[in-house]
């Protein structure tokens, strides 16, 4: 009986002690507001945009006489070239392995898909 009584009024006052020090909390300040440029949504950025954005891919178009090239890039690092010829279809160089060795696709959708998460770098 004496240890009911015991557990009883432990759980009461740890509760009262919990009711106390919640009063003392003040709330939390608001997050703070996502412009298009901080947003993982956002679409790419032309050269000259936003460069502290690192999520957002940043696109170099370079036209030539003969073609129109266009350089993706994500924190810096080039990952992706489009071509686009006067004449014929576009077509993409790509480093899938991040090695700087480019291969040519004729197009992005391959429809194979192959997980390509990192998981560790060394």
């Amino acid at each position: 009986m004496r240890l009911k009584l015991f557990l009883l009024l432990s759980i009461l006052s740890a509760g009262a002690y919990a009711a106390d020090n919640a009063r003392k909390l003040q709330p939390a300040p608001p997050p703070p507001a996502l412009d298009s440029a901080g947003s993982k949504d956002a679409a790419p950025t032309k050269s000259g945009g936003d460069a502290s954005s690192a999520e957002a891919p940043q696109v170099t178009i370079t036209k030539q006489t003969g073609q129109t090239i266009e350089e993706y890039r994500v924190g810096g690092r080039l990952y992706m070239i489009k071509i686009i010829p006067k004449i014929g279809k576009p077509y993409y160089l790509v480093d899938d392995r991040g090695d700087g060795k480019f291969v040519r696709q004729d197009s992005l959708d391959n429809g194979f898909r192959v997980p390509r998460w990192i998981i560790h770098r060394f």
